[in-house]
C-alpha cells in the first residue's frame, strides 16, 4: 500500500477524532463534566411454570447503603471478606427488591408490593416491569404481606394514599398485624423500626374493608400455605407453594442477600427485629429447602431471584436458576 493511499484511508478517522464534540464526550469525565446517564436495562421480569401455576418474579430495583454497620455481630473487615468472595463491592451494599406473583389460573396473587417508587431513585421499577410482564394491578385479586417493613408495603399505595391494587383483598399475618397496628408496642421495638407503626396505618388504610389476617399453617389460597419464620419481624411469614409434584418456597426476608447471609447464616443484619431468633429461623428454613431440594424465591435475592439452596460447609450457597 502506498503512503498516499494509506493517508487517504486514515484521513476520515483522523478528522472524526479531531471533532470537538467527540473529544468533549471522550474526555468529559476527566474534565469534571457530568458523566453520561446510566444505561437503561431490559424489563425485569422472569416467568416459569410450577405445575399448572405460573410464577412471575418482577424486579423493583435496589437501594444502596454503606457496608459499615450492615452487620451487627461481625467487624466490617470480616463482612467485606465475605463480599469479596462473592465478587461484590466491599464498600457499598445493594439491597435488591423482587416481588413474586403467582397465577393459579383462578387467582392472581402478589406477595408483597415493593417500594412504590417512594424509597429512592434506584427503586420503584415494579409498575413499569409489571406492565412489561402483562400484569395489570386491577387483575390482582389477593396481596399477601409477608411482613410490614417499608420496602414490602410502600407499594400498597401511591404517594397520595390511593390503593395501587383496587380490586385486591389484602392478607397479613395475625401476629404481624397485632404488633404493628398497636401503638403501645412502639417503645418496645428497635428504634430503627418504629417508623413502621405510622407507615402500617397509612398503607393499609385504603384496604380496611378488604383486610384479613392469616395464621401459621393456614392456606391463604389453595396450595399456598403460610409458615412461621419469626425473627426478622415479630410475625414474619414465608410460603410453601405447591401444585401437583412441583413446589416452591417463597423465603421473603428469611435471608437478605444470599451471597452474605446464606453463606454466613450466623451474621445478624441491621434489618432484623430479633436477630437471634432470625438466625435460628434462617438455619432451619435453609436446611429444609436444601435437604428437600425445594426451589426457592427470595425477595432480596439477585434477579431473577429464584433457584436452589445447597449446604456448603457451615453455611449455604444459592444456585440461581438457568434462564431458558
Amino acid at each position: 500500500m502506498t503512503i498516499l493511499r494509506r493517508k487517504a484511508l486514515l484521513a476520515p478517522i483522523a478528522a472524526a477524532l479531531a471533532t470537538p464534540a467527540l473529544l468533549r464526550g471522550a474526555f468529559a469525565q476527566s474534565a469534571g463534566q457530568p458523566a453520561a446517564p446510566a444505561l437503561s436495562q431490559a424489563p425485569g421480569y422472569y416467568r416459569f411454570r410450577l405445575g399448572d401455576y405460573i410464577v412471575t418474579t418482577v424486579h423493583d430495583g435496589f437501594s444502596r447503603r454503606p457496608v459499615e454497620g450492615l452487620v451487627r455481630n461481625a467487624p466490617t473487615a470480616e463482612v467485606q471478606a465475605v463480599l469479596a468472595e462473592a465478587f461484590m463491592p466491599t464498600t457499598t451494599y445493594d439491597g435488591v427488591y423482587t416481588v413474586p406473583f403467582v397465577d393459579t389460573g383462578r387467582l392472581l396473587i402478589a406477595f408483597d408490593t415493593g417500594t412504590g417508587g417512594q424509597m429512592g431513585p434506584t427503586s420503584g421499577l415494579l409498575a413499569r416491569n409489571m406492565q412489561a410482564a402483562g400484569i395489570d394491578p386491577a387483575r390482582v385479586g389477593l396481596v399477601v404481606i409477608t411482613h410490614c417493613h417499608r420496602d414490602h408495603i410502600h407499594g400498597l399505595t401511591t404517594a397520595e394514599g390511593q390503593a395501587v391494587f383496587p380490586n385486591a383483598e389484602v392478607a397479613v399475618g395475625e401476629i404481624e398485624w397485632a404488633w404493628w397496628s398497636d401503638p403501645g408496642n412502639e417503645s418496645r421495638s428497635p428504634e430503627g423500626q418504629r417508623v413502621n407503626f405510622a407507615n402500617v396505618a397509612r398503607r393499609f388504610a385504603p384496604y380496611q374493608a378488604r383486610l384479613r389476617r392469616y395464621r401459621d399453617g393456614e392456606e391463604v389460597a389453595p396450595g399456598i400455605r403460610a409458615i412461621a419464620a419469626y425473627g426478622h419481624t415479630p410475625g414474619h411469614m414465608i410460603f410453601h407453594v405447591a401444585d401437583g409434584a412441583e413446589e416452591l418456597m417463597l423465603l421473603a426476608d428469611t435471608t437478605h442477600r444470599p451471597e452474605v447471609f446464606a453463606r454466613r447464616p450466623g451474621l445478624h443484619s441491621l434489618f432484623e427485629f430479633d436477630a437471634a431468633m432470625a438466625e435460628v429461623t434462617r438455619r432451619r428454613v435453609l436446611d429444609r429447602v436444601a435437604v428437600d431440594r425445594v426451589r426457592v424465591a427470595g425477595y432480596h435475592f439477585p434477579f431473577p431471584a429464584t433457584g436452589h439452596i445447597a449446604r456448603d460447609g457451615e453455611g449455604y450457597r444459592f444456585f440461581p436458576v438457568e434462564w431458558s
